[in-house]
């Protein structure tokens, strides 16, 4: 009886929140309700009908610090308020997210659909702080505040930024101290993003709204336990709900902002390596892929444009004028063969810089944080040297860093490579107009990202930015801030992460998240590995190879064999550039990844949850990198909802079958979705000289009785151009099948007289066309094409120049 009585009481203080905490009363306000307990004060809004805010404030503490990550700024005023004897129920009215109350013993449980999706469990509590052992001297607080919940058993856990620990989450008490880990493979417990944000399988996510270091437990001790645990700030988190797992996204996204679209060269090829020492390197390095004929869109500068070693020079943040003679004019001609530059900048400024003096005098730096030394710039070693930080919270801090940027990009600088920004070394006795380094250490390069993008929209209002940065946090993406997975071991095992890493932070937001393409760190030379790793970055958000000097990263740098493969991979990218172009817009607009696990096709799949091996290219592609060294077959699983078709073969996979595929050299396995259209375009040396009117339209014929895609057209290069009809095309591709007629209609929606004067002209290819055409019409008029009884494909040449185009196929 005694045992029972034990289980009794242990399963209740599970399920029911702290013991000594007493409902005390509950109010309805405007959007949402209060509710009053013994130590504190909770304030429950509801964002929309699929978000939900809770904050909790602690008795004698006020929860005025504004948020870092949220955006959304709607607030529901249509609650449902249900109140009874033990218990209160909200909702808004029109959704199916619900908040109950439960008095005595108190509880506070989240419901979806009227099913109960996540609870607190001792809801807010402090205690000793116990650090991890990887953060012991970075997170150095005596006691920690934690926010506790209740999850249930047979879920899988996604989320808390870039790390490489299996798609699976669950089980890992997870550091929130942004740091980079040089040269990692396979597992990687921190890395240079930590996002506080939880996503469930239960299609369900927590996002802990708070920016200071701490921690994020995913049921470490497997008691069926969710904390989050920090040494300052908000008690602040929204649950978010969604109807799939793109919905799911979406919301989060219509929290903490949508990705604008990069500029279209971002798309293309960069040549890149740490680093080129000098003007004439940078130029014979351009000239090597013109030789090739290899197409290339932009070059970025390591460190050495603005000293001539590694160590010692960091913060000059002007150029080496012994090494870059004239750099007004290299950037000059490089633009004019259609190549942008990209240059480095870190936020360390060196007590042997040039800039040291001026940013001390002119009060730019964090500061010492003791009373006796109050004004003072913080300093301390690492690796570059003895150095400050720019103090990127205070206005004349970001004031001079912008001042600096301004010049730069006056000068004819396309993109800003921002690094070290977690920041790599920030002790805690350094103070920020934010506050301590400790508290704002995690969005440090967030802010850094904010004050580039704010200058841009001031000062360059008709230009994308390009930010491509090491750190950052919940909502960084809303800058334009492009990820990288930082400095990755050039191996195998660098390689077999990526996925992972970058389908996670597709899911938390970060769509862009890339890697160095060939690898970063070491000296291993292999190039199987190096062409695999180009490979799957065809179907990356960014292709950009990079690597230590030891290795060259360029394709043209390639001996003649590997070359021509790289080649290969390279003006794949280009043909791609309208599919994965709209796999931008897709983005900005919906938040949608533009990698994506299998789950999202299969979400009820659970043999799917934890695979990373093999992901979707947007919609329509499905891709399986090569990650294993001689590998000569690869085991495929082929979602459901569609037949696959090998993209270079054209041989035909059933959905819902796993086989295995035979490799070649010369590719990765790659399938297209049958029935559908998908774009392609006429390989060019850069997106210079790319034009939206060059349009080849492919599709895989299944008899099926209608299919429809749309494709996102603008110039490429103006800001918001998604905002008004005026700046863009969305070209509507149709088909439907009726008896023995096959119609395809393109249709084009825009104000924008000049796209649509460009028209649209290429081919159309029909694949598994079984019965041989008796004609195609082109708006009623008999047209030639190509049909080929072997290998069952048809050919139309098209000319689409006006709104509508309609083409009729009998057979």
């Amino acid at each position: 009886m005694k045992k029972v009585f034990i289980l009794l009481l242990f399963t209740t203080l599970s399920f029911a929140q702290n013991a000594d905490r007493k409902f005390i009363e509950i109010k309805n306000i405007s959007s949402g309700f209060s509710v009053k307990v013994s130590d504190g004060n909770y304030l429950i809004h509801f964002l929309n009908d699929k978000i939900v805010e809770t904050s909790f404030i602690p008795n004698g503490k006020k929860n005025i610090k504004p948020s870092d990550a949220v955006i959304l700024k709607n607030k529901l005023k249509n609650i449902a308020f249900k109140e009874n004897k033990n218990s209160v129920e909200c909702s808004s009215k029109s959704s199916n997210l619900k908040v109950v109350i439960q008095k005595s013993p108190f509880k506070i449980s989240y419901l979806n659909n009227n099913v109960e999706i996540i609870s607190e469990k001792s809801g807010y509590l402090k205690r000793k702080h116990i650090p991890l052992e990887n953060v012991k001297g970075n997170i150095t607080a005596d006691s920690t505040e934690v926010l506790q919940f209740n999850i249930s058993s047979d879920e899988v856990l996604y989320g808390g930024g870039a790390r490489a620990l299996g798609m699976n989450r669950r089980g890992n008490k997870l550091a929130l101290y942004n740091r980079a880990q040089y040269g990692y493979e396979t597992r990687a417990e921190l890395m240079n993003f930590c996002i506080p944000l939880v996503l469930s399988s239960k299609l369900y996510a927590v996002h802990f709204d708070n920016e200071a270091t701490g921690y994020l437990d995913l049921d470490s001790k497997k008691d069926n336990t969710l904390e989050y645990e920090t040494i300052s700030g908000r008690k602040t988190y929204q649950v978010i709900v969604g109807n799939s797992w793109e919905d799911l996204v979406k919301n989060y996204t219509d929290l903490t902002g949508k990705q604008p679209l990069p500029p279209r060269w971002a798309f293309g090829n960069f040549s890149s390596r740490f680093g080129y020492h000098t003007q004439e390197e940078v130029e014979k390095t351009i000239r090597k892929f013109e030789e090739s004929k290899i197409p290339v869109d932009a070059i970025i500068l390591d460190l050495y444009w603005f000293g001539k070693t590694v160590q010692g020079t960091m913060g000059n943040l002007e150029w080496d004028k012994d090494n870059f003679p004239n750099p007004d004019k290299m950037i000059a001609d490089l633009n004019a063969k259609g190549v942008k530059t990209v240059l480095i900048t870190e936020p360390f400024i060196l007590t042997t810089s040039s800039k040291w003096q001026e940013t001390v005098d002119k009060k730019v730096l964090a500061t010492l944080n003791s009373e006796v030394s109050e004004g003072k710039p913080a300093t301390w070693d690492f690796y570059f040297g003895n150095t400050g930080i720019v103090d990127v919270f205070k206005p004349e801090g970001k004031e001079w860093f912008w001042n600096v940027y301004k010049r730069l990009i006056n000068q004819g600088v396309a993109g800003l490579w921002g690094d070290l920004g977690e920041p790599e070394v920030f002790p805690s006795y350094a103070n920020t107009f934010a506050g301590t380094a400790d508290e704002v250490h995690n969005v440090y390069g967030h802010n850094w990202a904010k004050l580039i993008a704010d200058g841009y929209k001031k000062d360059f209002s008709n230009q994308r930015p390009f930010i491509l940065m090491r750190s950052g946090y919940s909502g960084s993406q809303r800058f334009g801030m492009i990820p990288w997975s930082g400095d990755v071991s050039r191996s195998w095992g660098g390689l077999q992460s990526q996925m992972e890493i970058a389908l996670q932070m597709g899911m938390q937001g970060m769509a862009y998240m890339h890697s160095d393409l060939g690898g970063f760190a070491g000296d291993y030379f292999d190039n199987e590995l190096y062409l695999r790793w180009l490979q799957y970055g065809v179907f990356n958000p960014i292709f950009r190879p990079h690597a230590q000097e030891d290795v060259a990263s360029e394709v043209a740098y390639k001996d003649v064999d590997t070359k021509e493969i790289a080649k290969k991979a390279v003006e794949l990218r280009y043909q791609m550039l309208p599919y994965n172009y709209n796999l931008a817009y897709e983005n900005s607009t919906l938040g949608k990844p533009l990698m994506q696990p299998l789950f999202f096709n299969e979400p009820n799949n659970k043999e799917l949850l934890s695979k990373a091996d093999g992901y979707l290219w947007g919609n329509d592609f499905l891709v399986y990198p090569i990650i294993e060294k001689g590998q000569t077959q690869k085991e495929v699983y082929f979602p459901k909802n569609s037949n696959w078709y090998d993209f270079y073969t054209g041989k035909k996979y059933e959905a819902g079958t796993t086989q295995k595929v035979e490799l070649n050299k010369n590719n990765i396995p790659t399938f297209v979705r049958g029935n559908v259209f998908y774009p392609m375009t006429k390989l060019v040396q850069n997106t210079n000289s790319y034009t939206t009117s060059d349009l080849d339209l492919h599709y895989y014929f299944e008899g099926k009785p209608s299919s429809e895609r749309e494709f996102y057209f603008d110039d490429g290069k103006t800001p918001d151009t998604i905002i008004d009809a005026k700046d863009h095309e969305i070209l509507n591709c149709s088909t439907e099948l009726i008896k023995n007629q096959f119609f395809i209609r393109l249709e084009s929606k825009t104000e924008n007289q000049e796209l649509l004067s460009k028209g649209k002209n290429g081919t159309i290819f029909i694949y598994k066309f079984e019965n041989q055409p008796k004609k195609v019409l082109i708006n009623g008029k008999n047209v030639d094409y190509k049909y080929d009884l072997k290998t069952k494909s048809l050919e139309i040449k098209y000319n689409h120049s006006s709104y509508k185009t309609d083409i009729t196929i009998t057979f």
